[in-house]
């Protein structure tokens, strides 16, 4: 049996705001009968609850990666800071600095070598500033109302960490007992490959659980951060950051992201982990190769399912997709910002990779200097207006709340699979989407009501109702 809800709502359509009236009668018919899920399990379907207790900041939050060295062009700490009341004001909540440790030379690639390649996870790399330069961005970002996370390397370190001299027996060893480059699966094509620049640490030694947790709490006592953004989280075992949560948590409530996207990290140590099948998905509707069906197929028969009050990050770009598969524009030509609004508005937290939002051009070099252009001083930001609508979205309506809910989402029916309709539900409150997925004009009926879509255009209406 169906359900009639009436409301005033304001829409934003294709970036315009304006008033409408929405009457809509929503029932199973309105999910597409291919990909319906069983009787009695509303969306998003979940499997188990997450006994992690996130920071009661982060339900509503959002989040921008910073990459220290390529965002200003002074490349520091102190560059960067005066950037956040802008970020502020787009709103911006939590920002994932990327690893500040100094990186190794030994193996080095580039000029400055990975990011990733850390040689004293207790020091800062001089590139960027002092600790003290860094104290004073974190303080500065908590008085204007952020939280910082900050990226963490644990499965590996460079070649000429201070460790591989005090500790040699911490690293894995080939079979002839020598340091090797990490080798590593592929998780998501199964490719076997090997980062030449980083050795793996063993985790099978209790010193070097100790160790690494206690290089941890030093940021959060150091310098007041609020938890980690956690490098390659997949390839640990997960009764180690079960560990780390506990540990990082008596010293002050964190949230921790991982970079995976397997449901157990969520049981006891992650707030979030990354919806790397959404991300992937998007790339393929935008190149026609994927329509509305297969995002519906997305939550109504998933690959995998994540405990209940689980965040999932989504996105369209981060450091990894720039540098190397590609710039918004080579990844989604003209839907580019369709796309922004679908991660933003389906179950998750939203991130913004720094640079987006002036409509960041090019892939940045990885391991070399290579700042982002910002237009001149009181030009505007291409992209920096949708944002601000997008994120002051999330954080006025609990129906956009991050964790996973069972009943949060509900699939509609469009009759065409170049449009893609849904509704957010918490409460009294709704938050209902359709995203033109194609180049062309698009004329839907949704809820009964005509509604016309410009090439790569959306439609978002909020409001109340039962």
């Amino acid at each position: 049996m169906g359900r009639t809800v009436q409301a005033v709502r304001m829409a934003i359509m294709g970036g315009a705001l304006a008033a409408v009236t929405l009457t809509t009668t929503a029932s199973a018919a309105q999910t597409p009968a291919a990909v319906a899920p069983a009787a009695g399990q509303p969306l998003p379907l979940a499997e188990g609850v997450s006994a992690v207790r996130h920071p009661a900041w982060a339900g509503a939050a959002t989040i921008y990666e910073v990459n220290i060295r390529q965002y200003t062009p002074d490349g520091t700490f102190r560059a960067f800071e005066t950037h956040l009341p802008r970020l502020r004001r787009m709103g911006v909540d939590v920002l994932w600095i990327m690893p500040i440790q100094p990186i190794s030379r030994k193996e080095r690639k580039g000029s400055l070598g990975s990011y990733y390649a850390v040689s004293d996870y207790l020091a800062v790399n001089p590139e960027y500033g002092t600790l003290e330069d860094f104290r004073h961005l974190v303080d500065a970002a908590h008085a204007q109302g952020f939280k910082v996370i900050l990226d963490w390397v644990a499965n590996h370190t460079g070649w000429d960490h201070v460790w591989v001299d005090q500790h040699p027996d911490w690293y894995r060893r080939n079979a002839a007992g020598e340091l090797e480059g990490y080798n590593y699966t592929d998780l998501s094509t199964g490719k076997k490959e090997v980062w030449s620049d980083v050795i793996g640490l063993d985790y099978g030694k209790p010193a070097v659980r100790a160790a690494m947790i206690e290089a941890m709490s030093y940021w959060v006592r150091t310098a007041g951060i609020d938890g980690f953004r956690c490098d390659v989280a997949w390839t640990l075992p997960v009764d180690f950051w079960d560990e780390a949560r506990a540990r990082l948590d008596a010293i002050k409530p964190m949230f921790l992201l991982a970079e995976a996207d397997t449901p157990d990290l969520h049981l006891r140590a992650f707030d979030m982990t990354y919806d790397w099948v959404l991300f992937h998905l998007l790339v393929k509707v935008a190149r026609g190769e994927a329509d509305a069906r297969d995002l519906a197929a997305l939550y109504t028969a998933p690959k995998r399912r994540y405990p209940a009050g689980a965040y999932r990050m989504t996105f369209t770009s981060n450091h990894d997709e720039n540098s190397w598969n590609g710039t918004d524009r080579e990844l989604y030509g003209d839907g580019a910002n369709a796309m922004a609004v679908l991660a933003a508005t389906l179950p998750g937290m939203p991130l913004v990779y720094g640079g987006q939002e002036a409509g960041l051009d090019r892939r940045l070099k990885f391991f070399d200097r290579d700042p982002m252009t910002w237009p001149a001083p009181g030009q505007p930001l291409p992209r920096a207006a949708l944002y601000t609508r997008l994120l002051a979205l999330k954080h006025a309506h609990p129906a956009l709340a991050s964790g996973i809910e069972p009943g949060n989402l509900e699939i509609l029916d469009t009759g065409t699979p170049n449009v893609f309709a849904f509704r957010r539900i918490k409460g009294q409150d709704r938050v209902t989407v359709a995203v033109n997925l194609r180049g062309t004009p698009a004329k839907v009926t949704l809820a009964g009501r005509p509604l016309a879509l410009k090439p790569w255009g959306w439609s978002i209406m909020t409001g109340a109702g039962r």
